[in-house]
């Protein structure tokens, strides 16, 4: 049986996560100066979803002063995954407001992950006058050693041990904020969907050790928490998951009813999310904002808005993993249940607005995935055959 504790953090409705014991435990490559156990919950009223703004302008109004001061800006990055290219639009984002921005990829310059996107385009942020720094995350204080930060952003780290050794030289080097990306995949799969800012949490997951940890070492800290993004520049297979299939010809399996619902934002959606936190820190310190869209999508719908991005029909069946004795996360792209989550703290105590419109962001990559001759290339389909192979369903040579 799940065991519940009460976050003695929470003061208000968005703020810290889950009171749960931490679990605590290159060198540089180049410079480039030119440029389901057991779980924890937080205790909630009745009225837990929802914040009221009475403060929320005395707020607002109080940290207009701290926004005209541009930052220095650390994003330390991840090397591989939809995370990565979140790092890489913020940096240009901030760029473009006047900042300055140091991207530190947790991986080495050279590295065969540097081959693909978003990293082969970080000449658009060193062109943009950012700088791009590559090393070990043990190593971040000899790699950026003698430089000093307002902010640093981990977009890197899952639990403690990725994230702990950055966090703790960001303290000792005099940052004044520290921002993690967490994940929404964190929340316990509730009755109630959406997942909202409260929620119970699995106490295991790595993500909660960190928003944790950096609740405690940090005197101005935010935590977001993701769910699947879209955007140019993304290298984890999402949209092109539904695209390889439809465009030859090939039925799209989907597991279970296909009514199931997942929420996916676009990069310029989070960035924007990330610069509200950045332009209010008063508002957004100790908070966790669901860095998500405002709408969820179904798994069946997802396939339906690809094909109508890519103008052609689809052919859509449904099967259970269990039955065919295959494992559903190496089938599919997204979780095989209801997942979830809306951005009411970023709504309710940033102002922030949802611009992500997945029929029309889909056909930006439908046009990439073209470019590159995707459409072209050899794909195998392995574990779909073995499903279709169950179903009795043929395919069309």
């Amino acid at each position: 049986m799940a065991t519940l504790v009460s976050s003695s953090l929470l003061s208000t409705n968005y703020l810290s996560p889950p009171s749960l014991s931490p679990h605590l435990s290159q060198s540089l490559s180049s410079l480039s100066l030119s440029p389901t156990s057991q779980f924890s919950s937080i205790s909630l009223s009745s009225s837990s979803r929802n914040v009221s703004l009475s403060s929320f302008t005395v707020k607002a109004a109080s940290a207009a002063s701290e926004n005209n001061k541009k930052k220095n800006v650390l994003i330390v990055n991840a090397n591989s995954g939809a995370h990565a290219i979140i790092g890489f639009d913020l940096a240009k984002e901030l760029l473009g407001l006047g900042h300055h921005v140091t991207v530190f990829t947790v991986d080495h310059q050279t590295s065969d992950n540097m081959k693909k996107p978003p990293f082969t385009r970080f000449s658009e942020i060193v062109e943009g006058g950012g700088k791009t720094v590559w090393g070990d995350v043990d190593a971040v204080g000899s790699v950026l050693e003698g430089l000093k930060f307002d902010i640093v952003l981990d977009n890197n780290g899952k639990d403690l041990d990725a994230v702990k050794p950055v966090a703790d030289w960001a303290k000792s080097s005099g940052a004044e904020r520290f921002l993690f990306i967490s994940s929404a995949g964190i929340y316990v799969p509730t009755e109630q969907p959406p997942h909202v800012e409260g929620d119970i949490v699995n106490a295991k997951a790595g993500h909660v050790a960190v928003e944790k940890y950096i609740s405690e070492v940090f005197e101005n800290w935010t935590s977001f928490r993701p769910q699947y993004m879209i955007g140019s520049g993304n290298n984890k297979d999402c949209e092109e998951w539904f695209f390889d299939r439809i465009v030859r010809g090939r039925p799209v399996p989907i597991p279970g009813s296909g009514m199931q619902l997942t929420n996916i934002s676009h990069v310029r959606d989070l960035s924007s999310m990330l610069i509200k936190a950045i332009d209010n820190p008063t508002v957004a310190n100790g908070k966790i904002f669901n860095c998500v869209a405002d709408r969820a999508v179904t798994l069946d719908g997802m396939a339906k808005l690809c094909a109508q991005v890519a103008g052609l029909p689809v052919k859509i069946v449904h099967y259970d993993p269990q039955s065919v004795g295959i494992d559903g996360k190496k089938a599919f792209p997204f979780r095989n249940m209801h997942f979830y989550a809306e951005p009411r703290a970023a709504k309710d105590l940033l102002g922030w607005k949802c611009t992500t419109n997945l029929p029309e962001d889909l056909k930006e990559r439908y046009e990439e995935y073209v470019k590159i001759g995707r459409d072209k290339k050899d794909v195998k389909f392995d574990l779909d055959d073995k499903i279709l192979e169950y179903l009795k369903v043929s395919v069309a040579v």
